[in-house]
C-alpha cells in the first residue's frame, strides 16, 4: 500500500517538532550540573512553618526574604499522595561600582 501524500505534511511537523525538543534537552542537559543535598538547608526546609512569610532584615539594606511552605494531602483515582512543598527565597540588590 502506497504512503499516503496527505500525511507527509503532519510527519514532517512531528518530525521538527522531535528535533527541536531533542535539541533543547540536549542544550540543557549540557548546562546543567549534578547538584548536591544539603542536610543544613533539608533541615530548615523541615522546620518552616506552613504559608508564606515575608521579611526584610534591618540589619542588611537592600535584602528581602521569603519563605513558604506547603503540605497536603491529596486524593486522585484512589490513592492519597503527600505533597510537602517548601522553598526559602533571599533576594539581595546593590550597586555596582
Amino acid at each position: 500500500m502506497p504512503f499516503p501524500l496527505v500525511l507527509v505534511p503532519v510527519a514532517l511537523r512531528v518530525g521538527a517538532v522531535a528535533s527541536v525538543g531533542y535539541s533543547l534537552k540536549r542544550a540543557l542537559v549540557g548546562r546543567s550540573h549534578a547538584g548536591r543535598t544539603d542536610q543544613r538547608a533539608e533541615d530548615a526546609l523541615d522546620n518552616l512553618d506552613e504559608g508564606l512569610g515575608l521579611h526584610a532584615p534591618k540589619d542588611v539594606p537592600g535584602q528581602h526574604n521569603a519563605a513558604l511552605r506547603m503540605y497536603r494531602n491529596i486524593r486522585f483515582r484512589g490513592r492519597t499522595w503527600e505533597l510537602d512543598a517548601g522553598a526559602i527565597v533571599r533576594l539581595r540588590l546593590r550597586k555596582c561600582l
